[in-house]
């Protein structure tokens, strides 16, 4: 019997509805492989701020330092719109209180939701890619300054942070197709050249045996509705990655079925649904939860250490789109209670 310490931080919006289906699915895992994952949950983002006025609690924090995974449902709403704090400072802070410095978001085209991409099937059937996002700098940790007609953010990168992100994507590409494709505005922008030659060093140096390519974020925006195929790893600094990221999560049709995973140098990762708080459908019981169920899959396999068990967790969820049962955002009727517990009995098996 294994034991693992879990924060679920169910946040705003849709994020309570999608935890719920994060625990039973984790709960599920336990029962089958003879894990015992230990709970608890904290406030943050907008129900932070309703209940005490700070996004990011210092419990919280403590709480999740001292965890083994952090699972984050959503944070944000127009509920807050034009308040003193925003949501979204609970979810830039946690990163930066735990060290999370690379953002992984796997982005994969099944049969099984290939009719509900945008695109053509002939163009979306196969794809494959994995986004490497750096989480702490650039524009969004830069000072900000707002002087009457005039606003600014300071988009600063050192070597450091380039390297460690790097070293990630390079590292991730071995393991799967051995191609990063690196993004950057290097015609334009100064730490975007320090981006690029920070990653041909490093490349040259560490990573001779994967293949590069630098490719202009524009360029990258066009590619990856034409041939998204061509991406392996797609490498990118925080701001452009937060964009991509989105652009290429309707790929398979749904902002809501896709994961990710925020890893730093240690413990614990923070693990979370692409999709936001989605506050239109909030407490109907409408949510998708297949982004949430991959994350756990991530959680599994990247923070704890369970291949076996995460693997498990992909193939359910698999199964479970396979048999046709779908949410509202794909065209179905299931509710995000019916669509968790096909997967959780797939687990059961």
């Amino acid at each position: 019997m294994s034991d693992f310490r879990i924060v679920l931080l169910p946040g705003d919006g849709i994020g309570p509805e999608v935890t719920v289906a994060a625990q039973l699915v984790l709960e599920a895992i336990g029962a089958r492989f003879g894990h015992n994952f230990e709970f608890t949950a904290r406030l943050i983002g907008g129900a932070a701020i309703d209940a005490g006025g700070d996004p990011l609690p210092p419990d919280t924090v403590g709480a999740c330092k001292s965890a083994d995974a952090v699972f984050l449902g959503a944070v944000g709403g127009p509920t807050w719109d034009g308040g003193k704090r925003r949501p979204e400072e609970g979810l830039l802070g946690i990163r930066k209180a735990l060290g999370l410095f690379a953002n992984l978001r796997p982005v994969t085209v099944g049969e099984a939701t290939l009719t509900h991409s945008p695109l053509k099937a002939e163009i979306a059937r196969g794809v494959d890619l994995l986004i490497v996002r750096e989480l702490t700098g650039g524009a969004y940790f830069g000072e900000k300054r707002r002087d009457g007609d005039l606003a600014s953010d300071l988009c600063i990168y050192t070597v450091a942070e380039i390297e460690r992100v790097t070293r990630v994507a390079f590292e991730a590409a071995r393991k799967r197709r051995g191609s990063v494709i690196s993004v950057d505005k290097a015609n334009v922008m100064e730490t975007s050249r320090l981006w690029r030659e920070t990653v041909t060093r490093l490349h040259k140096v560490e990573f001779s045996d994967c293949k590069l390519e630098h490719m202009l974020v524009d360029t990258a925006a066009m590619r990856l509705i034409q041939r998204p195929r061509d991406f392996d790893v797609l490498l990118t600094e925080n701001m452009f990655g937060d964009i991509l990221s989105d652009e290429a999560s309707m790929l398979p049709g749904s902002i809501g079925l896709l994961g990710s995973a925020s890893l730093g140098a240690g413990k614990p990762g923070l693990f979370e649904p692409i999709h936001g708080s989605a506050p239109d459908i909030a407490g109907r019981n409408l949510a998708n939860p297949s982004g949430t169920i991959s994350s756990i899959a991530m959680l599994l396999l990247h923070g704890l250490g369970l291949a076996r068990e995460a693997a498990f967790v992909s193939a359910a969820l698999e199964k479970t789109l396979n048999s046709g049962l779908m949410t509202g955002d794909l065209g179905g009727k299931a509710t995000c209670t019916q669509f968790t517990q096909a997967v959780v009995d797939a687990v059961d098996g």
